[in-house]
């Protein structure tokens, strides 16, 4: 970083960093399309969208996707992915459990039925 005779940052690098922290802070947007056509049909759109802030504006905005990418976060995703398996191993076994108990009292019905009159 360029510096003056007294050793302080020079005009034209506080000024960058001026903007860079007010892009960080309020944020900037940059949005294009690029259409291919031939002959008036087109063949290809491109959207492009572009924003460009601090992650402290991005999840005051809403934008947080980075939190739930299991690219970028596997640590919290995994152990999302873990609690969520043990509960429905849980309710497996409750639901197992009542399927068994239900067969139980369904065989001691049939056994003691008397035989019908045909």
């Amino acid at each position: 970083m360029p510096t003056d005779l007294t050793g302080s940052p020079t005009r034209g690098n506080a000024g960058l960093v001026d903007i860079l922290d007010r892009v960080l802070d309020k944020g900037l947007v940059v949005a294009g399309d690029i259409k291919v056509s031939l002959a008036e049909v087109e063949l290809l759109t491109i959207r492009i969208r572009l924003m460009i802030c601090s992650i402290d504006k991005a999840e005051e905005i809403g934008l947080d996707w980075w939190k739930y990418d299991r690219h970028l976060s596997p640590g919290g995703e995994q152990g999302k992915l873990l609690q969520e398996n043990l509960e429905l191993r849980e309710r497996l076994r409750l639901l197992e459990r009542r399927v068994a108990s239900l067969t139980r009292t369904t065989g001691r019905r049939r056994r003691f039925r008397a035989p019908s009159k045909e």
